[in-house]
């Protein structure tokens, strides 16, 4: 018995050099310092980029990426985790116990995993209640401009 392999053979996604538009001119340039302090308050915003790229972008009219981040948001996505992770512990649980229910026959043992899962249920309410809570004043921070 013999096995064949196949090998497959591909390229990167590389446009072709003459597809591809060589960046071969240099221009070198001076500008004030307020100019060259608010192109370097950009770059911060945009750990990926390089002085070179973003003249570019600009001289090309292209769009210029800028990441801010909401440092008064880090508690309220910490607490949204949190409750997530709570939620979703309180949902296994009662995925377990409607297992448990579903396995046996029995009319006794139905009602006390009924009354398990529903005491489960009812814990789920006040999480509930606290993320419609947190969610109401994100709202309200992000919607009322």
């Amino acid at each position: 018995m013999t096995y064949k392999r196949a090998v497959k053979s591909f390229t990167m996604g590389r446009k072709n050099d003459r597809e591809k538009k060589l960046l071969n001119r240099k221009l070198t340039t001076k500008v004030e310092e307020e100019k060259y302090k608010e192109l370097v308050a950009i770059l911060s915003k945009n750990p990926n980029e390089k002085m070179s790229g973003l003249v570019r972008k600009i001289l090309y009219n292209r769009p210029v990426t800028i990441y801010t981040r909401d440092l008064t948001l880090d508690n309220t996505m910490e607490e949204l985790a949190k409750l997530r992770a709570e939620i979703r512990a309180i949902g296994v649980n009662i995925n377990q116990i409607t297992r448990l229910f579903n396995t046996y026959p029995e009319e006794r043992r139905k009602q006390f995993f009924a009354k398990i899962a529903f005491a489960e249920y009812l814990k789920i309410e006040p999480k509930i209640d606290q993320l419609l809570n947190i969610i109401s004043k994100l709202s309200k921070k992000w919607l009322s401009a």
